[in-house]
């Protein structure tokens, strides 16, 4: 469907979107981020304003959400208090539901294991501060109130929230260090890709550090100095080496496991506390009898 703005109030796209169609705001949002929604033909974010005369376009229809519940699913909890949660995600599960995974989420498990979580991300994402892909596996911060949440948003916004990757990359890298400078944006040919581009796209900084080389693979170290989506996986296949058994990204998948890229570390400062805080995730067992074979 098209939707003309006939406001002359400035108003954020998602509520504009939530008042003037059959949709509800939480759904708009999911639609938003899915990017199925277009404004004057581009992509668009919740927080964009409208004015009057722009053309938002989006879809007919829309998969219903069923009511969000928490389910008995085990996590991994490295630390908890009541302002925040640290949990080890496993590879396989996805963050939070949408299209195609509605249930057996991250989400669903931390609601069944405590109904206090932030909700300024949304009625399908509470408790999410940031997210890692369903086949990365590693460390996450969840918030437990809505103060928490816009705290720990902004230090993920100024760069003071330090995240390290370990990522098993085809090929050999032939220098130590490597900084990938190159903007990233949905792929126009797939909506369920990212790609390096010029045209609406984000700017994205990733930096490599080589941890081992092998016969025809790199061990890498990767910190983000940003946080697009898929950002190593896009940036390493920019460079020609891209996430072992990635399945988006690199041939199709050549082991059971998912992709090898693991979420190492997250350091910060305690939210209310200011205490320094550091939590490190082991490999999972998969990656490590890998990397074993290939020595």
């Amino acid at each position: 469907m098209e939707v003309v703005v006939d406001t002359e109030e400035k108003m954020r796209i998602d509520k504009y979107l939530g008042n003037n169609t059959e949709y509800s705001r939480n759904k708009i949002e999911l639609m938003i981020d899915e990017g199925l929604v277009r404004l004057n033909g581009k992509e668009t974010t919740s927080k964009t304003k409208v004015k009057l005369g722009d053309i938002v376009s989006l879809p007919d229809e829309y998969d219903v959400m069923p009511t969000l519940k928490g389910e008995n699913i085990s996590i991994d909890i490295l630390y908890e208090d009541d302002d925040i949660i640290v949990v080890d995600k496993p590879s396989g599960m996805v963050v939070h539901p949408g299209a195609g995974n509605k249930e057996h989420t991250l989400v669903n498990a931390l609601l069944g294991h405590t109904g206090n979580l932030s909700s300024e991300n949304g009625e399908y994402r509470p408790g999410i501060v940031h997210r890692i892909d369903k086949d990365t596996s590693g460390v996450l911060l969840i918030a437990k109130n809505d103060r928490v949440h816009k705290i720990l948003a902004e230090g993920f916004k100024d760069k003071t929230i330090k995240r390290v990757y370990v990522a098993l990359l085809k090929g050999v890298l032939p220098s130590e260090t490597a900084t990938i400078d190159a903007p990233i944006g949905r792929d126009p040919k797939n909506r369920l890709k990212m790609t390096v581009t010029a045209d609406n796209s984000k700017s994205a900084i990733t930096h490599l550090r080589v941890l081992k080389r092998y016969d025809n693979f790199t061990l890498v170290e990767a910190r983000l100095e940003t946080g697009r989506t898929h950002q190593i996986r896009v940036h390493a296949k920019y460079i020609g080496h891209p996430v072992y058994n990635d399945p988006i990204y690199s041939n199709a998948p050549a082991t059971p496991f998912g992709q090898f890229l693991h979420a190492k570390s997250l350091e910060f400062k305690h939210p209310i506390t200011h205490e320094n805080m550091y939590f490190e995730s082991d490999l999972p067992q998969e990656f490590k009898k890998f990397l074993k074979e290939l020595e």
